[in-house]
């Protein structure tokens, strides 16, 4: 069992920075692929971004891509999540999670473990 804690959300003005953290413990971190998903109000959860157990590949929404970065520390058993150029339209709680498939997927249905989620708004 996989357990995992995000942090780092807040609230940050439009075009500002903000990077999560994952840290995940109870299981063998560089053995998952993990995930960045995020739920806006009244929005379904969507896919942000993955990177593979290696971190050596790595898969973005088009609605992030050239603006945020995934990248993890397998030593530190964390997975991050940069996030520049924020925009309203990035406000949601953004959750990880944990893939122990080494097929690509953005289905959060296919990933096996989730954080809580953390909050992040976006205040023009």
């Amino acid at each position: 069992q996989v357990q995992l804690v995000e942090s780092g959300g807040g609230l940050v003005q439009t075009g500002g920075s903000l990077r999560l953290s994952c840290a995940a413990s109870g299981g063998t971190f560089s053995t998952y692929a993990m995930g960045w998903f995020r739920q806006g109000p009244g929005k379904e959860r969507e896919f942000v971004a993955r990177i593979s157990r290696s971190g050596g590949s790595t898969i973005y929404a088009d609605s992030v891509k050239g603006r945020f970065t995934i990248s993890r520390d397998n030593a530190k058993n964390t997975v991050f999540l940069q996030m520049n150029s924020l925009n309203a339209e990035d406000t949601a709680v953004y959750y990880c999670a944990a893939d122990r498939s080494v097929v690509p997927t953005t289905t959060s249905a296919k990933y096996d473990y989730w954080g809580q989620g953390t909050q992040v708004t976006v205040s023009s």
